[in-house]
């Protein structure tokens, strides 16, 4: 069965050519971990082809998406990329911010770390963090539009209602939801704010990543106490809209590349259908590969 491991993330080493502007590393790392380590990993856990998202290491600037643009480049058949970017600011460098990141045809869009709040480099997090309905970022909507786009948003909970207001205010804009909205103590897969999921669901332009999966868990492998999120999630968007990510190395502290995606296999709801929409149809429906 084909697996594609839509949330990835690699980085170089610190070097004078393209220095970090940032330590923001996983947990417990201090090197780098690059595109030859990750498609190695790939290739013992049997996953064809993954999305790396670039991290804030190397600021917001025009070299922000240096290292994963490389990556591609080295692993063309293997290796997609997700930016990130200054969201705001001149509308016009905007513009052209945003043509630069999806310049390669492997680049899929960008990424906005909307439960954080909004810094050169993310921070804390912040739940209620609303910048992401600044009418200063419409250039950003209507540019991802124009260029057929996705924009990868990373929320909490309580943020999900933003996000509808987004959805339904630019019904052209391809957005996916990083990490189920990354459910912990604070919220049941049955009640609100999680539950606000639903109504997103009514958007087709919104898709959701499983992934990270593992770091919101509390029972081990295949964390079965987070499988009512994934069954709702399932039953409220259906199969096509789902795909499944690892946020390795990210989840090193929490599980091993091959637990961030081999979850799915032991989940008794899903049908061999869902199982092949999750793991890579999805994807190259959005992607029309």
């Amino acid at each position: 069965m084909k697996v594609v491991d839509t949330h990835t993330h690699a980085w170089g080493r610190d070097t004078n050519e393209l220095p970090w502007e940032a330590t923001i590393l996983p947990p417990g790392w201090t090197g780098s971990y690059t595109a030859h380590d990750l498609v190695a990993d790939m290739d013992a856990a049997s996953v064809e082809e993954s999305v790396i998202v670039s991290t804030p290491l190397y600021g917001r600037g025009l070299r922000a998406n240096e290292y994963t643009m490389r990556a591609i480049e080295a692993y063309p058949e293997r290796l997609w990329g997700v930016g990130i970017m200054d969201f705001f600011g001149d509308p016009e460098q905007v513009r052209g911010n945003l043509r630069r990141v999806v310049g390669h045809e492997r680049m899929l869009g960008v990424r906005m770390h909307a439960c954080m709040k909004y810094a050169e480099f993310p921070t804390n997090q912040d739940r209620t963090a609303d910048w992401i309905l600044d009418d200063d970022l419409d250039v950003v909507w209507n540019e991802a539009a124009q260029l057929d786009m996705s924009v990868f948003v990373f929320p909490k909970a309580e943020q999900l209602s933003m996000i509808e207001t987004v959805a339904e205010d630019y019904p052209d804009v391809s957005i996916v939801i990083d990490h189920i909205a990354f459910p912990d103590e604070t919220t049941a897969p049955d009640e609100t704010p999680w539950t606000d999921f639903e109504a997103l669901a009514d958007h087709e332009n919104v898709v959701v990543k499983i992934s990270s999966l593992p770091r919101s868990a509390e029972t081990p492998w295949p964390y079965d106490d987070i499988h009512d999120y994934v069954r709702n999630l399932v039953e409220w968007f259906g199969p096509e809209r789902l795909m499944l990510g690892s946020d390795y190395p990210w989840m090193d502290d929490w599980a091993s590349y091959e637990e961030c995606l081999s979850w799915v296999e032991e989940v008794p709801f899903l049908s061999a259908r869902d199982f092949s929409f999750l793991t890579h149809r999805s994807f190259e429906r959005i992607t029309r590969t």
